[in-house]
Order: C-alpha cells, then sequence, then structure tokens
C-alpha cells in the first residue's frame, strides 16, 4: 500500500481489557513487556535467516509524558513504533494501551511519519479531515475540529492547497495536525523532522512543544539527533546496537522554553552522545 498510514485508520478488532500497572504502583499509559521482533530475510535459492531486530525491551510511559528513544542506525527504534502502530506484527512480548492491548492498527493512536505521507490528491483541509471521518464523528463537529488544528498548526491560508504546493515544514505541519485531528490517546512519530532544513528543523521542534503543552498528549518520538531529544523530551530511552535493547533511560528535568547554550543542557546532550558513540564502538568491534 503506497501510504501506511491509511492501515493507522482501520478500527481494530474487540480485545480484552485488563489493569496494568506501571512504576510507582501507579497505571501507567503505555506499558511494553520483553518485546521481541525477529525478521525473516528471504537471501533467494530457498535459503533464509532469521534477523533478531528488538530483544527484550520493556518500557513504560506516563500519560501525558513525552519520551525520545535514540540509538544507533539500524537498533530497532522505528521498527518498535511501527509494531506498537499496528503495521509490522512482534514476534514476542506485550504492548499495552491504557490496559488495552496492542496488535493492529487503531484510531487511538495517530502516526507522523517522517516522509509527510500526505494524500496528493487531498488538500490540507481534506487531508486534515480524512481520520475524522473514519473515526465516525458527526459531521457538524468537522469544520470546528479541523479549523481548530489548522489555527494550532499555523495553517491558515493553505486549506485548499494541495501537498506538492507545500513546503516540507509545512507538509510535516499538515501531517501532525492530521494525526492530531484524531483526538489520539497516543502520538507516535518516526524521525518526523529528519528530512528538513535545521532552521525549519528547529523551528518545528518548537512548534511540537508547544502544541504538547497545549494538548499534553502521550508522544512517544524516535529520532537519532541528540540535541532534538533533549530539546523535546521528559525522558530519553536509548537503544542498543541490533538486536535493540534500552541500555539507559535518561531523565531531561530541564525547565521550558529549553536553552540548547545552557550548560545544563550541552551536559545533557553530551552525555546522550557519549551513550550513543558507545553502542556504535559495539556495533564496529
Amino acid at each position: 500500500m503506497a501510504f501506511p498510514e491509511i492501515l493507522s485508520f482501520l478500527a481494530p478488532h474487540s480485545v480484552r481489557r485488563c489493569l496494568v500497572i506501571g512504576p510507582n504502583s501507579v497505571s501507567a499509559k503505555l506499558v511494553i513487556n520483553s518485546l521481541q521482533k525477529t525478521f525473516v530475510v528471504n537471501e533467494g535459492f530457498g535459503h533464509s535467516r532469521h534477523v533478531q531486530a528488538i530483544e527484550n525491551v520493556s518500557l513504560e510511559v506516563t500519560d501525558g509524558e513525552f519520551v525520545c528513544v535514540i540509538g544507533p542506525s539500524g537498533c530497532g527504534k522505528s521498527t518498535m513504533l511501527m509494531i506498537m502502530a499496528g503495521l509490522y506484527p512482534k514476534t514476542g512480548g506485550e504492548i499495552f494501551l491504557d490496559g488495552q492491548p496492542l496488535s493492529e492498527p487503531g484510531l487511538n493512536r495517530g502516526v507522523v511519519f517522517q516522509d509527510f505521507a500526505l494524500f496528493p490528491w487531498l488538500s490540507v483541509r481534506e487531508n486534515i479531515l480524512y481520520g475524522v471521518k473514519q473515526k465516525k464523528i458527526p459531521e457538524d463537529k468537522h469544520n470546528g475540529i479541523v479549523d481548530h488544528y489548522i489555527e494550532m498548526m499555523s495553517l491558515q491560508g493553505f486549506e485548499h492547497t494541495f501537498p506538492n504546493r507545500l513546503s516540507g515544514g509545512m507538509r510535516q505541519r499538515v501531517a501532525i495536525a492530521r494525526a492530531l485531528a484524531l483526538d489520539p490517546e497516543l502520538l507516535l512519530m518516526d524521525e518526523p523532522f529528519g528530512a528538513l532544513d535545521a532552521q525549519t528543523r528547529a523551528n518545528l521542534q518548537q512548534v511540537l512543544v508547544d502544541v504538547w503543552e497545549q494538548t499534553k498528549k502521550t508522544v512517544l518520538f524516535i529520532t537519532h539527533d541528540v540535541r532534538e531529544a533533549t530539546f523535546l523530551a521528559d525522558r530519553v530511552i536509548v537503544m542498543s546496537a541490533r538486536p535493540g535493547r534500552i541500555t539507559a533511560e535518561i531523565k531531561v528535568d530541564l525547565p521550558r522554553p529549553r536553552d540548547i547554550l545552557a550548560p545544563e543542557f550541552v551536559e545533557i546532550e553530551r552525555n546522550l552522545a557519549s551513550l550513543i558513540e558507545s553502542q556504535n564502538e559495539t556495533l564496529h568491534n
């Protein structure tokens, strides 16, 4: 399918509910228990090999928390996000959102991809409205919802523009607005600013922080950029080289707005860079 986000709008089948207890004996928003993912790679001529992408990953995220996941290239961080989105099947382990097991795409998650993944035949307004329609929200509420997120993402004046007439930064604003219009319980973001120039990226990072402070959505954000992780996150999860495992969790206890030149910011950034470098050394040894 040309646009993987189509799958994220498909409603899940009925599933069992259970209470999942997170840290400090409180109910966690998102719980990942012993997640495993192994790919079978077809090498031709009847031969295949197994590649373990994720090994025994366990993680808990509280309601409204902004968590960034970083790690060396190929460590499985994007694979983990795709499993949470229901777009990849897991090999083992469990994932719970609000106590409900996740295994399929669902409207309780919004997904933002690096490549924008907008519908090119739909205008900005129609792209944002797409998920709202899939969620079967009453039609008399559509305009209010779309107008709200157009204003939030500063898209006024571009409502009837098609994606091919927009800059990369504007396209990603539309993608974020579309994900938020679902009013998801969990916002999954897979290196959404990775393809943007430095100035646009820095601007959208601040936009995202402002939006998060307004909405208090639970966010899981994949990035390879330690400065981006330090700027955005309440907590940064560091993954090892493949097979991906969690090797460190760094709490970013800095006031917002954050100053990237402040000594405390630079120290956390340096610490994260050192952790990534140690994993890169492991990968090459």
